[in-house]
């Protein structure tokens, strides 16, 4: 049995992605992709404007339909899934500009996020419970917030803003979180603190992150998936794919 054989039989991996494939008038964005998310663990995948990145995460949560292939989060088959099936399963996914309720407070940002207040039903009965605002505060403190909690959002900083989606995320307790860019547009220091919040998260969760910066790329990353049109075309740690002659060719002599 080859490599790939016996991992499709494992069952331990949190995120199996199997022979994914997604055409768009004949054109594949992403063509029989395959690859595999440990618990815990920061995937990052790099690769040139072009290479079905954000669409292998549109394709994760439900966005885009897979015209064939299989993606299973703990064994779930999720393509058969529409998107707010696919987040209650446990998939959270934060694009590239965040989307966050800019007149509202950070503190009433989380709270809208809590299970509980997700749909009218749901938001006309929610009460602001002792539990409620410990887990407000508890993600506020992990995404560096914890004094911003009565800022309005439009008054944060960029990578505030970034980070305050991130924490709405977070307060849904997603087993698996997807990031698009995290850092771009962010200050040097910033970024060091994504990096960090980032590890922090991961105890409990496991990440996928699409990233140009390979300097942050090489701070977070337990493993590279380094996509060109469509495919894979290296894996490994940051320090290994950066010294693989085909990814310095297509993606980092550029």
């Amino acid at each position: 049995m080859n490599a790939v054989a016996a991992k499709a039989t494992n069952t331990d991996f949190v995120l199996a992605v199997e022979g994914l494939t997604v055409s768009f008038d004949g054109f594949k964005a992403v063509d029989d992709l395959s690859f595999y998310v440990d618990e815990k663990e920061i995937r990052v995948i790099i690769g040139p404007n072009g290479a079905g990145k954000t669409t292998v995460l549109d394709l994760i949560c439900g966005r885009t339909k897979a015209t064939s292939g299989s993606v299973k989060f703990r064994n779930k088959e999720l393509t058969t899934l529409k998107e707010h099936e696919i987040v209650k399963a446990g998939v959270g996914r934060k694009f590239q500009n965040p989307s966050i309720y800019e007149d509202l407070t950070v503190f009433e940002n989380l709270e809208l996020c809590y299970p509980r207040g997700r749909n009218v039903f749901g938001a006309l009965f929610f009460k602001r419970d002792a539990k409620v605002i410990s887990k407000v505060r508890e993600v506020a403190e992990m995404i560096n917030l914890k004094d911003e909690l009565e800022s309005q959002a439009d008054l944060l900083s960029h990578g505030q803003k970034q980070w305050l989606e991130i924490g709405m995320l977070l307060i849904q307790d997603p087993d698996l979180l997807m990031l698009d860019e995290p850092v771009a547009g962010m200050s040097v220091t910033e970024r060091k603190q994504t990096a960090e919040l980032l590890r922090r998260i991961t105890n409990d969760r496991s990440v996928i992150v699409i990233e140009h910066d390979m300097q942050f790329v090489a701070e977070i990353a337990d493993h590279v998936t380094v996509m060109h049109q469509g495919k894979i075309l290296a894996e490994g740690s940051a320090e290994k794919v950066k010294q693989d002659p085909k990814v310095i060719e297509v993606y980092l002599g550029h």
